[in-house]
Parts: structure tokens; sequence; C-alpha cells
């Protein structure tokens, strides 16, 4: 006979709040793409300096290389793979796990022990979710420093 503590609806944590959508899986597509378009978009309006044109042309400039190209190409190219790559990813690992919690009969996140596949599986998602936030973190610090470079210019 089973104790109320190991029957599913009882085992997870926090199961209620676990089950109700979050805001994760459907807000990600658009956190992405503006975290991908936002820097096309600063570099388009770009304000020129007295030493450097304005728009795409000043920031291709010789002048803003380091301080303006290089961290809007970043948060470029690093918003670019996030919503081409890891997005996608991460979402056919996300399905697998949901497929692999109704074989095992158990949730991804309750305690372990877990089947060998769905270790693997979040194993594997672990590893996505973390290269994703590490890129996003370099986003993050990209838009910064071209924050800083555009304040420099305030007099």
């Amino acid at each position: 006979m089973r104790s109320p503590s190991s029957t599913p609806q009882l085992r997870s944590r926090s199961s209620s709040a676990r089950s109700s959508p979050s805001c994760s899986a459907p807000c990600s597509p658009a956190y992405f793409g503006i975290q991908t378009i936002f820097p096309v978009v600063l570099a388009l309006t770009y304000p020129g300096s007295r030493v450097s044109a304005s728009g795409l042309r000043g920031v291709l400039d010789e002048y803003n290389r380091w301080g303006v190209l290089v961290p809007l190409a970043t948060a470029f190219a690093t918003g670019l793979v996030n919503w081409a790559y890891y997005l996608p990813a991460t979402n056919a690992v996300t399905a697998k796990r949901r497929d692999q919690e109704t074989k095992d009969g158990k949730r991804s996140w309750d305690a372990p022990p877990h089947s060998q596949e769905m270790a693997a599986l979040n194993k594997k998602f672990g590893q996505l979710h973390g290269i994703s936030s590490l890129l996003n973190m370099v986003t993050f610090g990209a838009i910064l420093a071209y924050g800083f470079n555009l304040g420099s210019r305030i007099q």
C-alpha cells in the first residue's frame, strides 16, 4: 500500500505551481527575437558624433569599431544563436522530457532516482539552458558596453 506522500499528486514539491503554464516557453521566441533585432535597430539609428557619421555608416566607421560595432555585432550574434539554435533544441528536449515523464510516471524535477533516459534528458536540458543563459549574459554585457560608449559622449 502506498503512503500518501508517494502518490503522484503529492510527490512533487510544487506540482500545482509547476503544472500551470509559465511564461518561459511562450515568451522565449519573442524575447530571443527582440534580443536579435534590437542591436540591428540600434545600429540603424546610431547617433553620429563630431568624428563619425550617424546610422549604419557611423557604426561601421573605424573609429567606432570597438565601442559600437563589436558590442552590437556580439549582441546580434548571441541573440541569433539563441533564437535559431538553442530555442528549438531546448524545446525539443522539453518535449522529450514530457514524453518520458508520461512513460516513467514521474516529473522531470522530482527527486531522484530517475530512469536513465530521464537523467540523460535532464542533463541535456541543463547543458542547453546553461549555454543559452551564458549567451544571454554575453548579450547583456555587450549592450552594457555599448550603453557606456554612448553615455561617455554626453557633455
